[in-house]
């Protein structure tokens, strides 16, 4: 079937096509869903289990090992990774990446039924499940509400949350950082002890003074009355005053006590923002909807509010997902508008006003077109599917310049418009077919993997096949009818068609190749192998830095440092870079991480130790020097922290560019082994910075001797004495005080003015009924180092060593200086080590596409081979795809730029082009050969090969250019350029590669000629 004749004879459909993907893809622009990456299902969940007053290798023993081995009974998980520390077992479960987002649910629930099953120690809280542990928060705002009381900003919080849950399209909202408060009950040591009143009389005083319990109900033939229980007391003075009976005596709170209302004075994290005490509110948006609507109504909705928001309070934006997303299409609008102005410009210049009105034409439907299908298969636009339309451009614009051309040459020979979109069609319809599907294999191992990767980047997939396969229809159909309206026809002379002084000097240098075949072939060899020798020289690194103007803060003090400590000097921090003209604002975090605000943003797992700062800045360029300085001035005034300072990358971040892990039983073996590690890393290279062990430092631990005779014989046993330390220290909670939904623990514990230690409090003996002074039932107090950050992976104990590198180098740079030193240490039996960090990363993601490409791969060559039905026309073809790399080293070693995974799709999408330019070649060599079967083939190879110089050259020139605007994005930096080093380079080397592997391989059908 012919269609480009018929896209003419019948312009009513054609020109139905072209409404239908102009209007459609306007429509889907509209329409089309917004993120700013990819909807990602994280398959990982966390189950938090307290179990107070263990330590942590007890945590593991007794809590995480029975909860793992219940865990690992199920057939979808992949990893389980757990943190134990005193009192806190938190593991974390990664699910096979093989699942997707559907099936997550129902694991979901068969994980919770298997926690519930393991069998916990006495004292051990019930798990705690947390599945919604990828949600991502991408409005996010830090609130300041400076002079405000702790219930007042509780109130503000409930408030916010309240209404913005109500906005359409809102699927959660998260609060982080909202002041705990505590109302503390101070016993007077004298009074107590004189008044011998027991703790427990105390505490049961407490514990029900706002109880809730049922008090049946009367029921009769009449009907039924409940019966609820008095009203407990619902202020701090009706606490002061509950009565407490000792000895036949009746005594109320405030005689021997003092009861007061604060804010948690151990808090498990801490907020400022610019230096200010703040909370922090996140709004996670639903997965259907476009996020810059939700961003919008959101924004909406906080006017509407701000009324009602009392003076003083303010709402800081730290991200807003929204901005960046519309921000991003906007920048796709400008970029995508100049890349098809610069092909028309071009083709102007090159083929003529008229054919760049038509190749720009089918162009521009061929995108918004696309547009239109990813809105009917709701493929979001984000990062990757407008990335997917950028490296699918060079593709595109070929299918037409070769139907334009072809169609072009045909009517300056006299050829009517139809006979000429005939001839070009029938010559280039087939080939373009296969090379078009060929482009859209190459792609087909990532999008199509059934892991992670597959998921990420399957609308990388999607779009292209959508793109390529719309562009070869549209190149057949509105391509000819757009010639027929433009292209001017001919008076029937063909000498000049390929006559021009570039055509020329092209036949000359292709005869003189040709018949240097025995010098060329080595010398294509030669500069092949030397750019793949040059390849290996390139930087690599996983994904490149994000063109977000943020940078993240990681501080750590020793192991055992108290939140106050690590607080402390964060805000030393913090008023250093409030002196900094080029920063914009600093949100501080102590005791962990931020809310996930972005989908590659990972928190620190919980830490007093730990301390971080999210900062913003003016621009990119002002992040390095900032933290250069910040580095520098951290050595200087606060040389007892570790401090780390990254900018946001756009793929998976967070962990340590340089990590080994070591595994075993026994925790000072690992240490012995981490030591080592450490010490051979530094010697190996003096570019690892600041390396580190995950378990951190020892800490020193308080333990009181027991003395066993005297303490039984005053009936004072184990627990007393731990119950006087707790009390001593952080309190005992001993009820709860009910304030609307708000319950507020009531705490007893020593008043911290009395100035008592610890031996000086005295136990109560149940037995004796009296005090027993502390020192009389123990031997003293001693201290202890203990491991109070344990890892386990996969229920073996796992110490990780981490190191930075230093800057202007790349993980994999230092990955190699390092590798053999660590990969020689000897190992105990039993033990064994294992790569980590961003090698770890890049492998799998590399075994992930290598594990799918090799089908891909079949697929193409038998498409190349069911074409031309041969074999030595597709070897010629694949002969030339090692070339694409030519380009690429020289390209990315003079820019200076590392070989990214987005360069990886850039390489893939180079192969691509230059597959269907061999293609066309090729067939079009073919073409020629079987329509003067008596010319020499020499002249049939230069005849064929001069006719595809236009379409090769033009194709390549609008490409690169085409890509020039993504040189500034960060994301696209390191893809435009290989695409645009590699196919300058690998394009002219096609054109004489191609011919003379052909002169070559068919060498007796010259000879046969000859004789």
């Amino acid at each position: 079937m012919n269609i480009a004749r018929i896209s003419i004879d019948r312009p009513i459909l054609t020109w139905i096509i072209i409404l239908g993907c102009f209007l459609g893809g306007l429509w889907g622009f509209s329409t089309l869903g917004r993120l700013e990456d990819p909807a990602f299902t994280i398959k990982t969940a966390v189950v938090v289990t307290q179990y107070p007053g263990a330590d942590a290798m007890q945590v593991a023993k007794e809590v995480s090992e029975p909860i793992e081995s219940e865990i690992q009974k199920m057939s979808e998980v992949n990893q389980v990774r757990s943190m134990n520390q005193p009192g806190l077992s938190w593991i974390t479960v990664d699910m096979k990446d093989t699942f997707d987002g559907e099936a997550l649910p129902e694991i979901w629930t068969k994980l919770r039924n298997r926690v519930n099953a393991a069998p916990l120690p006495d004292g051990a809280m019930r798990p705690f499940v947390n599945d919604g542990f990828g949600d991502v928060f991408g409005i996010y705002y830090a609130v300041t509400a400076p002079g405000y009381t702790d219930a007042e900003i509780y109130e503000l919080s409930t408030f916010l949350r309240r209404e913005l849950l109500t906005v359409d399209g809102v699927a959660d909202v998260n609060l982080s950082g909202v002041p705990d408060e505590v109302i503390y009950v101070h016993p007077d040591p004298v009074l107590t002890a004189n008044q011998n009143i027991p703790p427990a009389a105390i505490q049961g005083a407490l514990s029900s003074a706002n109880s809730v319990q049922d008090g049946g109900s009367l029921q009769s033939v009449d009907g039924r009355t409940l019966i609820q229980g008095p009203e407990g007391n619902d202020t701090v003075q009706e606490i002061a005053g509950l009565t407490v009976g000792i000895g036949g005596e009746v005594l109320n709170l405030f005689d021997f006590a003092s009861v007061e209302r604060k804010r948690d004075e151990n808090p498990s994290l801490i907020i400022r923002h610019d230096q200010a005490d703040a909370f922090t509110i996140g709004v996670a948006g639903q997965a259907s909807e476009n996020i810059v609507d939700v961003g919008h109504r959101v924004d909406a909705k906080l006017t509407e509010l701000a009324p009602q928001i009392p003076l003083g309070v303010e709402l800081q934006p730290i991200y807003q997902q929204h901005i960046v997303v519309e921000e991003a299409s906007y920048d796709f609008l400008v970029n995508l508008a100049m890349s098809v102005g610069i092909v028309v410009i071009v083709l102007a210049l090159f083929m003529g006003p008229r054919a760049a009105i038509v190749v720009g034409s089918t162009l521009l439907l061929t995108v918004v077109g696309t547009l239109m299908f990813m809105a009917f298969l709701s493929i979001e636009m984000e990062r990757i599917s407008l990335g997917a339309l950028i490296i699918a451009m060079g593709m595109l614009v070929d299918n037409a310049i070769v139907v334009a051309e072809g169609m072009q040459i045909s009517m300056r020979r006299g050829l009517s418009s139809r006979d000429a979109a005939d001839d070009a069609a029938n010559k280039t319809q087939i080939p373009l077919l296969g090379a078009t599907v060929i482009g859209i294999m190459a792609f087909a191992g990532i999008g199509l993997s059934p892991d992670a990767t597959g998921e990420f980047l399957f609308s990388l997939f999607a779009v292209i096949a959508i793109s390529l396969m719309l562009s070869w229809l549209l190149a057949l159909t509105v391509t000819p009818l757009l010639g027929h309206y433009f292209f001017k026809r001919g008076g029937g002379g063909d000498a000049d068609a390929y006559d021009g002084l570039m055509f020329r000097a092209y036949a000359s240098v292709l005869r003189l190749s040709l018949r240097l075949w025995w010098l060329v072939i080595p010398g294509l060899l030669a500069v092949t192998v030397v750019c793949f020798a040059l390849f290996g020289q390139i930087k690599q690194q996983f994904f490149p830095d994000s063109n977000t103007p943020l940078f993240f803060v990681h501080y750590k003090l020793a192991q055992g440092a108290s939140i106050h400590e690590t607080s402390r000097d964060i805000q030393v921090m913090e008023e250093w870079l409030a002196t900094q003209e080029d920063v914009v604002s600093s949100t501080a975090y102590v005791g962990q991480g931020a809310a996930r605000f972005m989908l590659t943003y990972q928190a620190e797992d919980p830490n007093p130790s730990y301390g971080h700062i999210i900062v913003r800045t003016e621009s990119l360029e002002e992040i390095a020097p900032l933290i250069a300085d910040l580095e520098e001035f951290a050595a200087a005034n606060l040389p007892q922290g570790e401090l780390r300072a990254k900018r946001l990358a756009f793929g998976p971040g967070g962990g340590d560019p340089i990590q080994v892990r070591f595994s075993g039983s026994d925790p000072v073996v690992l240490r012995d082994l981490a030591d080592q590690a450490m010490a051979r890393l530094q010697e190996a290279s003096t570019n690892i910075v600041a390396p580190r062990i995950d378990w951190r430092e020892m800490e020193q631990v308080l333990r009181p001797v027991y003395a066993t005779e005297r303490a039984q014989e005053a009936g004072i046993t184990r627990d007393d004495i731990t119950g006087v330390l707790q009390y001593a220290t952080v309190g005992t909670n001993s009820g709860v005080y009910r304030e609307g939904e708000r319950q507020i623990p009531i705490v007893l514990r020593a008043d911290p003015a009395a100035g008592l230690s610890l031996t000086d409090h005295v136990v109560y003996s149940q037995s004796a009924n009296a005090n027993v002074p502390f020192e009389q039932v123990t031997d003293g107090l001693i201290f202890e180092s203990q491991n109070t950050l344990l890892m386990r992976r996969d229920r073996v104990l796992t110490i990780t060593v981490g190191a930075d590198v230093v800057k202007g180098l790349t993980a994999a740079q230092v990955q190699t200086e390092v590798q053999e030193t660590i990969d020689t240490m000897p190992l105990p039996a039993g033990y064994k080590m294992e790569w980590g960090g961003e090698y770890e990363s890049s492998r799998d993601a590399q075994a992930s596409l290598a594990g799918q490409l090799p089908l891909s791969l079949i697929i193409m060559v038998l498409i190349s081979v069911l074409l031309f039905n041969a074999l030595r026309q597709p070897l010629i073809i694949w002969l030339l795809v090692p070339m694409s790399v030519n380009g690429v080293s020289l390209a990315l070693l003079g820019s200076g730029l590392p070989f990214t995974f987005t360069a990886l799709l850039g390489l893939l999408s180079l192969s691509g082009m230059l597959i269907k330019n061999g293609i066309v070649l090729v067939e079009e060599i073919d073409i020629t050969r079987r329509a003067m079967p008596n010319q020499p083939l020499m002249d049939s190879i230069v005849s064929a090969s001069t006719s595809r110089l236009r379409p090769v050259i033009l194709a390549a020139a609008t490409t690169i250019l085409g890509m020039t605007p993504l040189i500034w994005d960060a994301f696209f930096q390191s893809m435009a350029v290989t695409i645009m080093g590699g196919l300058a380079f690998a394009s002219i080397l096609t054109l004489i590669a191609a011919p003379v592997f052909y002169w070559t391989f068919f060498g007796r059908d010259r000879k046969r000629a000859a004789a």
